[in-house]
């Protein structure tokens, strides 16, 4: 029940995790309705009948779970609009997660720095439901511009970031997620995503790293790899991402890539892998 590209609850399940609490599922489901750019002409406000829609959930508990968070603050009503927005705790949740990750520290200026000798955008994300969440972004560019931040969310299936984050799973694993995204895309367009994902885990055995050559977005090449934890636990992915002009795949394979890895292991050795 509910939306499975924004309900997490399939995916912990098909990965033999504890029995969820649907209400507490749909609560956090409702919150992800308010990404940003996802098809909001009214910018920052959804209504409940808005809601609704994009969850699949009955307007009835839509209705009680928006009136609990605004109580709680995760949300703010706009009486004028009969419409809510994100409110303020949300945003603390994202401060203390934040600043506790000593992984965004350490890489950042590393990310500058690599992002300034390529010419390209260099980012770090971690895998949140099917897609993966940006930490960090650094410009190396200001002409060239993704209109991506910190925040935003990409694809698990086209992306390098995603790719990569596949590419380090355990088999079993992999196969979950695979099922879980082919559930989330048009049929006719599954079979050259799965090959994509595929070609990206044969890549990172060969090189390291994955390729996303335009395959996100046509004008795009980048290059991805990711970094777990010493227990396993945690996943994070590091990509470089620009213009086709520039960033050819024998660049990646030479030169940007090879640097990438670089930087994950420099930022995992000062971690000593606990993060």
């Amino acid at each position: 029940m509910g939306n499975p590209r924004r309900d997490p609850k399939s995916l912990a399940q098909a990965e033999g995790g504890p029995p969820l609490v649907n209400s507490v599922v749909r609560a956090f489901s409702i919150l992800r309705c308010f990404e940003h750019g996802r098809g909001n002409p009214d910018g920052r406000y959804l209504g409940n009948q808005d809601i609704a829609r994009r969850t699949k959930l009955p307007k009835a508990t839509v209705s009680r779970l928006t009136q609990t968070l605004a109580a709680l603050g995760y949300l703010e009503y706009a009486p004028s609009r009969e419409k809510y927005a994100l409110g303020p705790a949300v945003l603390g949740l994202g401060h203390a997660y934040m600043a506790g990750h000593d992984v965004i520290d350490i890489a950042q200026p590393l990310m500058q720095e690599l992002a300034d000798y390529t010419q390209a955008a260099v980012m770090l994300a971690v895998p949140e439901g099917l897609r993966m969440l940006l930490l960090e972004v650094c410009q190396g560019d200001a002409m060239f511009n993704l209109r991506l931040e910190k925040g935003a969310r990409v694809p698990h299936g086209t992306t390098a970031l995603g790719r990569a984050d596949l590419a380090a799973r355990p088999r079993e694993v992999f196969e979950q997620r695979l099922a879980e995204l082919e559930r989330t895309v048009p049929p006719e367009a599954w079979p050259k995503i799965r090959a994509g994902i595929e070609r990206a885990r044969k890549d990172y055995e060969t090189y390291g790293f994955v390729f996303s050559l335009g395959d996100w977005n046509p004008d795009v090449f980048a290059v991805g790899v990711p970094m777990v934890s010493a227990d396993g636990t945690r996943h994070f992915a590091f990509n470089i991402s620009g213009r086709v002009s520039v960033m050819t795949r024998e660049k990646l394979v030479q030169d940007f890539g090879p640097r990438l890895v670089a930087l994950r292991n420099r930022v995992y050795e000062a971690t000593e892998g606990r993060f």
